[in-house]
């Protein structure tokens, strides 16, 4: 179903997991999960939502290091491979991050691999709102995005990732006047071709600060990939915020 000109199921399907797991390894899904433990100051016991959390490669690890974990995505398909694949308990829903039916519940608030920006401004805007909603008084949230001013500096219209004898062949486009990149999508797979379609919001991290801001957080700080203060050299931007204790 497309929302805002971002086609979820055409995206976010078994092709994806298909070209996306030679990035996603267990390595990677170790790594984050550290520096979301160090930038978050878990503890085990914690209750953390994991927002778009996809096939569950970061909830199911929370999980296993003792917290408390809600996983949500808009994608069944990759609900059930959460499911599937969790060593420890891990309530999965099926749901949209822009209608969260908690408030006042986590600890902490997990929103990983650029799972952000799908939406108009206005929905965007409402995700951080339910965001701030859903923390406890005192509690924080981690964003992890493609860090807009890198982006730009390394922009590649096209980009191919080959898997075999398949390819997946993003061709994009950015409008600097809407702040947003649109993307063609090509699968070529077992001799088939599928085309669809998406469109992200990409921000600077002051912006991305004010909006947080305005969404009622605070104490907002930015990182790069490797949890060292923000450069233009920093691949990812990844932004913590911590909902007032009043």
């Amino acid at each position: 179903m497309a929302q805002d000109g971002f086609d979820t199921e055409g995206v976010f399907d078994e092709d994806y997991l298909y070209f996306y797991a030679d990035l996603l390894t267990d390595a990677r899904s170790d790594a984050d999960v550290d520096l979301i433990w160090r930038l978050l100051d878990l503890d085990a016991g914690q209750r953390v939502l994991d927002l778009a959390c996809g096939h569950g490669r970061i909830a199911n690890r929370l999980a296993a290091r003792g917290c408390a974990v809600t996983g949500l995505d808009a994608t069944a398909l990759f609900l059930d491979k959460a499911r599937a694949e969790a060593t420890h308990p891990v309530e999965y829903v099926l749901g949209d991050m822009r209608d969260l039916p908690w408030t006042g519940e986590f600890d902490r608030i997990v929103l990983w691999f650029t799972a952000f920006g799908y939406f108009s401004d206005a929905g965007n805007r409402q995700v951080l709102r339910e965001m701030a909603d859903a923390l406890r008084p005192g509690g924080r949230l981690v964003i992890d995005m493609n860090n807009r001013d890198w982006i730009m500096r390394a922009f590649r219209p096209e980009h191919v990732v080959d898997h075999g004898d398949d390819f997946m062949i993003d061709r994009s486009e950015w409008n600097p006047a809407t702040g947003r990149m649109h993307t063609e999508r090509i699968v070529i797979r077992d001799g088939r071709v599928r085309r669809t379609s998406f469109v992200v919001r990409m921000f600077t991290f002051t912006e991305l600060r004010d909006w947080l801001v305005d969404a009622g957080l605070e104490d907002v700080t930015g990182y790069g990939e490797d949890g060292r203060p923000l450069t233009t050299d920093s691949h990812r931007l990844v932004v913590t915020a911590r909902r007032p204790l009043t």
